[in-house]
């Protein structure tokens, strides 16, 4: 399974994390340019401007690019949940095609396996529970397979093939969620370049600073402030089972209501 950088901090100290790397870059472009500059350097001060401001842009667009990544794999973890439960939802009703023992069993089964599912979210980023779910979880695909394959030899007809090719699809619902989960995660490269980008314009921001002999603290924190509070939620859009914004499964829960009564 991958993990990201900020998977074993939470949120709060993310931000914390960020807020500080952000103001020490800050005060040390400031007190490098302030005792190598004999006199207030005005020319030098605008001098720096373009720097500061083309580095700023190249922030926004680095800061712009992640957070678009970040939301579009949460968006598509929201939809492979949806396409699951309609997979698993599929495969329970086609079930009534066929005859017992195997109605029963495959009905028995799915019941089972989407408790699983929803037992294996419930406490966060629990890597046991999740680990214990997988297993369990292609253990169930294996019974599965085993009777639709079964039955489809036995009594081969149009119903059995829906069912088989229902089957089919959770299983590779299962391989695609985890996918998603746990590999298809913003790279460390990004997030160094990222940070190494947003403590260069902060470094330049503080020189700039320095050869004024004006700290500007009053727009430079809510500026880091802003900024970390945006880099927190990058995060935290890209973590799949912890921090604040979450994968909802509200539809895996309807479906688990459905098929207890």
């Amino acid at each position: 399974m991958g993990t990201g950088i900020f998977d074993f901090v939470p949120t709060w100290g993310v931000y914390i994390v960020v807020t500080l790397s952000i103001l020490l870059s800050f005060e040390a472009g400031y007190q490098i340019s302030k005792y190598t500059a004999l006199h207030n350097d005005k020319e030098g001060s605008s001098a720096t401007s373009p720097m500061v401001g083309g580095l700023l842009g190249m922030l926004a667009f680095v800061l712009a690019f992640t957070f678009s990544m970040a939301a579009s794999q949460h968006n598509l973890r929201k939809q492979n949940v949806l396409q699951e439960v309609n997979a698993i939802g599929t495969a329970y009703l086609r079930a009534d095609l066929i005859d017992d023992p195997y109605k029963t069993n495959i009905k028995h089964l799915l019941k089972e396996y989407v408790d699983i599912r929803l037992d294996a979210v419930k406490n966060g980023m629990d890597m046991e529970r999740i680990k214990r779910a997988i297993v369990r979880s292609v253990e169930i695909h294996n019974l599965l397979w085993t009777e639709a394959s079964t039955i489809a030899k036995e009594k081969p007809s149009p119903n059995t093939g829906l069912l088989v090719q229902s089957i089919n699809n959770v299983i590779d619902m299962h391989e695609k969620r985890i996918n998603e989960a746990f590999s298809n995660r913003i790279p460390n490269s990004i997030w160094l370049t990222l940070f190494v980008i947003s403590s260069l314009t902060m470094m330049t921001m503080g020189a700039q600073a320095g050869l004024s002999k004006a700290r500007r603290l009053v727009a430079v924190i809510p500026l880091v402030m802003a900024f970390s509070a945006l880099t927190t939620v990058v995060v935290d859009l890209d973590r799949p089972l912890q921090g604040m914004i979450k994968v909802g499964q509200e539809s895996m829960s309807d479906l688990q209501r459905s098929m207890e009564k």
